[in-house]
């Protein structure tokens, strides 16, 4: 009887393709290109996404673009206290409704690169770390990932669904074709790790590529010290501009204030060859080399 009451709840919610349409039509909603909507409808792919953040009746979560509140349903069910925000104001007062069985949510309407996080979390959690959850437009994941861990706002782990592209990227170590600045900016905050591929047809509409839930997990501290962490990622950037030049070449030419004969000295110092490219060193080489430059500038 129990597992019927549960199946019966399940298909009321908008895991429920069904009642996602209906929702749909209800409120006449028009999907917002510039927005990146895809709303979620795969009640599996849900229950992996909060197992994979580890959420329980202690966590506070923060979700960046609940859309029609799929996810928000699952979240308030697991966690103490779910912060939502939701940049679209026509998906509020489907939000109020959609959610209103649930006491332990808090809609904010705002764009998530304007809100102050930090006072968030030491509102809602006392200032201890909190999860976040997201199914992020494409085209703005980045900036909202690097965001929040260059803010230094307390969290635990970022539980997300990106482009698969961008999940790969995340993941990737030195010398493959994925291999990047993101790679290494993720990877000196956090262990990144793919928790499943999720194919067009468990969306709506249905985007135009493949996605990928990845959970980055916070480390308690970078795997590598460096002394200027501003100074290295700028080199990081400058080594992949253009992928094609060495990373003298590049650094040289990359607006990070060192002459040839400075990284030269500095390659050869670490015993790295002179024609190396930037791809082939590992995060660890970058903080190095960052060491040693940052001698050299005034």
């Amino acid at each position: 009887m129990e597992d019927m009451e549960q199946e019966r709840k399940r298909m009321e919610k908008l895991s429920n393709p069904q009642v996602t349409i209906e929702t749909i039509k209800k409120y006449d909603f028009a999907f917002q290109k510039k927005f990146g909507q895809n709303f979620l409808i795969d009640g599996h792919v849900l229950d992996k996404i909060i197992a994979a953040a580890g959420v329980t009746r202690d966590d506070v979560v923060l979700e960046i673009g609940p859309g029609f509140g799929t996810m928000t349903q699952y979240l308030a069910e697991a966690a103490r206290e779910v912060i939502a925000v939701e940049i679209d104001k026509a998906l509020i007062p489907i939000l109020q409704e959609t959610l209103k069985d649930y006491d332990n949510i808090t809609l904010i309407n705002e764009d998530i690169l304007k809100v102050d996080i930090a006072a968030l979390v030491d509102e809602k959690n006392g200032g201890k770390p909190i999860k976040v959850v997201a199914n992020l437009p494409y085209y703005i994941t980045t900036p909202i990932i690097m965001g929040l861990f260059e803010s230094h706002v307390p969290l635990e782990n970022i539980t997300v669904m990106v482009q698969k592209e961008v999940a790969a990227r995340m993941q990737a170590g030195p010398g493959t074709k994925d291999y990047g600045a993101l790679s290494l900016a993720v990877q000196f905050y956090a262990n990144p790790y793919i928790v499943a591929n999720v194919p067009p047809n468990c969306f709506i509409p249905r985007p135009n590529v493949g996605s990928a839930v990845i959970r980055l997990t916070r480390w308690d501290k970078p795997p590598v010290s460096v002394r200027d962490e501003k100074f290295m990622f700028a080199l990081i950037r400058a080594s992949f501009n253009q992928r094609r030049k060495t990373l003298q070449n590049s650094l040289v030419n990359g607006g990070v204030g060192v002459t040839k004969d400075q990284v030269v000295n500095a390659l050869e110092q670490m015993g790295l060859s002179a024609t190396i490219r930037g791809e082939a060193l590992t995060l660890e080489q970058f903080a190095g080399l960052a060491d040693i430059l940052s001698q050299c500038i005034p």
